[in-house]
């Protein structure tokens, strides 16, 4: 049986990019958000992972609006990352966990979730970003991909994807192996990038958001995905991948950390680190 050891979220703005090669990390519009690394580096080194699932949205690197599944789960032996057009060097393969992956993959299906299948995936800044923060020196645990549409409606429900990350915490309890896992969520929180809204950000939904996924995630419910768009912005449903790791984690938590800051680039940034 796996045992969960917690479930981290970051935002994944790009120009977090630019920041770490050019060394921005004290500077007075970074230092608020780069703040909150440190203490989950110290977490992760004392808890020590073996396998990290990581929820996020793919930005049209592995998929397009011409084929872009709801939900998609990585089973690939390592995960590459290509030019973005953000001036960043590619990185260096990921590693997968890909029996990992095939009992994730199989649970989900006989509990009738349409999910698709990749043996071979590419990653972008909403992978790879966390992974490069919270280990900066390339050694991330294997890793198990998981892409939630937020780009292509109709998305996902706030309740069906708190419902995937219940399959999967169902999943791992079930799973033979003894890893140590944590579990990664991508994204968020308000921003919109584009349209007449363009650089709005929400910090009051923001922040009752977080309460009630801490405390109450199966409230968060109620939201539809208009509600979601219209209080958090275009580009704020990635908090769908929050949802989705709560709901690995299953009843009751802790909160270790909550860093949020406003804003970063044009996007309400937070780190959150859960327990249970």
């Amino acid at each position: 049986m796996a045992e969960i050891v917690g479930g981290i979220a970051t935002s994944h703005v790009p120009a977090i990019y630019g920041a770490i090669a050019k060394g921005l990390q004290r500077d007075p519009y970074w230092k608020p958000f780069f703040d909150g690394i440190p203490p989950l580096r110290a977490w992760l080194a004392e808890t020590r992972p073996e396998a990290v699932i990581v929820f996020y949205n793919d930005h049209g690197l592995n998929f397009f609006l011409d084929n872009l599944p709801t939900f998609a789960i990585g089973a690939a032996q390592e995960y590459l990352n290509d030019d973005e057009g953000w001036g960043m060097p590619a990185p260096a393969p990921f590693r997968g966990a890909p029996a990992l992956s095939w009992r994730l993959i199989e649970h989900l299906v006989e509990h009738e979730f349409d999910i698709a299948t990749c043996q071979n995936m590419k990653v972008d800044h909403a992978f790879v970003l966390p992974l490069q923060l919270l280990w900066p020196d390339g050694d991330a645990p294997p890793a198990v991909p998981i892409s939630i549409n937020t780009v292509q409606h109709p998305l996902p429900s706030v309740g069906r994807c708190l419902k995937l990350g219940r399959a999967i915490g169902a999943g791992l309890a079930s799973w033979q192996g003894a890893e140590r896992i944590a579990v990664i969520a991508s994204g968020g929180l308000s921003h919109q990038l584009d349209g007449e809204r363009a650089g709005f950000m929400n910090q009051a939904f923001d922040l009752e958001f977080l309460d009630e996924l801490v405390r109450a995630p199966d409230v968060l419910t109620r939201l539809t995905i208009d509600e979601v768009v219209e209080k958090s912005g275009t580009q704020g449903v990635e908090l769908l991948s929050w949802v989705a790791m709560r709901g690995v984690l299953g009843g009751a938590v802790q909160q270790r950390l909550l860093n949020y800051h406003i804003p970063i680039s044009n996007t309400a940034g937070c780190q959150l680190l859960l327990t249970r």
